[in-house]
């Protein structure tokens, strides 16, 4: 079982990977900081989640309220990080990206992260006799 949930959580970084070629690596997240899917191996996974969960604890420190996103930008690049309730998702870009697509394209990742693994369609046989000779 948690293969297949593994495989379903990976599926939209996958996709995030492919439609938003400002994201260079990306990593899913829950609120204590597990990982539960990244396009990173397992360390460096655990690195960038950790280092997220920080940046929004220090940003919760400073707002009232939950803190939703955060970008943190450098002259190399950027870490962004949005949450969605206990969910969360970090993602790494080169410099200067568009800020606004990368949040919308994280959210967006997010959401189907969420989403329940729809089942596939049962194939259809094709040895289904015909009626010529």
């Amino acid at each position: 079982m948690r293969e297949a949930n593994l495989s379903a959580m990976t599926e939209p970084l996958a996709e995030l990977t492919e439609i938003s070629s400002q994201v260079e690596a990306a990593v899913l997240f829950d609120a204590s900081g597990a990982v539960t899917a990244a396009t990173l191996p397992d360390e460096a996974a655990a690195r960038v989640a950790s280092s997220a969960r920080a940046l929004m604890e220090s940003a919760g420190q400073l707002r009232d309220g939950e803190i939703t996103q955060v970008e943190a930008a450098t002259g190399d690049g950027s870490l962004f990080v949005v949450r969605d309730g206990e969910r969360l998702i970090a993602a790494v870009t080169g410099p200067e990206p568009t800020s606004g697509l990368v949040f919308y394209d994280l959210k967006s990742c997010l959401r189907r992260a969420a989403e329940k693994p729809k089942p596939k369609p049962k194939r259809k046989s094709r040895a289904k006799a015909s009626g010529t000779t």
